[in-house]
Formats: structure tokens, C-alpha cells, sequence
């Protein structure tokens, strides 16, 4: 017969087997992710990059969206597609990063002097969109979006 303490090491081996074994079928499982592809209409000109980001709510507008990708620009259209994007609730912001210095550059009054834009080309009224005009449904394996830029300040 197995005393108390026996028992109890017993159920802590098999318990603990049982975690192990999950967890290595976990770790084999393939992770959820989706590819979004994001047609950015309306860019400008040849010059620079295309930048995408793939944003949370809490991330929305900010430099630390969780997802990017860039494309070189050429006039009319570029296609930027994110890898391995979970699925999910996002908004993405785009912009024409013309001299290629990573940030919107903007003018002595704050508006951007390259061309921005959101998913589902949510409304700019008077400043940013909020994040439910441009949040979209992130969905495997592929999901497909279009916006366009829109450059505020005469060129």
C-alpha cells in the first residue's frame, strides 16, 4: 500500500508528465498567422518606400505597431504584404516615406508632407481616424485590403 507522501509523488510525476507532454504538442502545433496583403493605392511617385503597419488599439497611430513590411514606391500602386500576422482585430496605417528616413515628416503646422493612409480609408476629419473607422478582420491564410494615400499638402 502507498503511504501519503508516495501518493503524492506519484501524482506529481504523472501531472507532471502529462504538463510535459502538452507542452511539446503545443510547441509542434503550428501558430495561427495569416498573411495580409495591402494594396496601397494613390502613391505619388517612385521616390522612397511604401511603409505599412499592422496595428492594436493600443498601438494605433504610434510608432510601435507589432507588424510592418515596405515595398520601394513607383507610382499608382504597390502591394506591401505582412507575414505572419495572428488573427485578429487590426487597423493598418500606411505612409509615403519619400526620403526614406523612417518617419512622416510633417510641416511647420503638424500636417504630414507625405502621403498617409488607413485601412478601410477611414476618415481624416480634422485630424488622425479613430481606430474603429479603420479597424479590419485579420483572417488565415491570406486576407486582402486596399486603402489610399492621401498627400495633405500641395507638393
Amino acid at each position: 500500500m502507498m503511504t501519503p507522501r508516495q501518493f503524492r509523488n506519484a501524482r506529481g510525476i504523472t501531472a507532471g508528465g502529462s504538463l510535459a507532454a502538452l507542452a511539446v504538442l503545443l510547441a509542434t502545433a503550428p501558430a495561427a498567422a495569416a498573411d495580409l496583403a495591402i494594396t496601397v493605392a494613390n502613391v505619388a511617385n517612385a521616390q522612397g518606400k511604401v511603409l505599412v503597419a499592422v496595428c492594436t488599439p493600443e498601438t494605433f497611430l504610434g510608432p510601435n505597431c507589432p507588424y510592418t513590411a515596405a515595398e520601394p514606391a513607383r507610382p499608382g500602386s504597390v502591394t506591401v504584404v505582412v507575414h505572419k500576422v495572428p488573427p485578429g482585430t487590426y487597423a493598418v496605417q500606411s505612409f509615403h516615406d519619400e526620403n526614406q528616413n523612417l518617419e512622416l515628416d510633417r510641416n511647420f503646422l503638424g500636417l504630414p508632407k507625405e502621403g498617409v493612409g488607413f485601412s478601410n480609408d477611414a476618415p481624416m476629419r480634422f485630424g488622425p481616424p479613430r481606430y474603429a473607422d479603420a479597424a479590419l478582420t485579420v483572417a488565415e491564410p491570406v486576407t486582402r485590403t486596399t486603402l489610399t494615400l492621401r498627400y495633405l499638402v500641395e507638393r
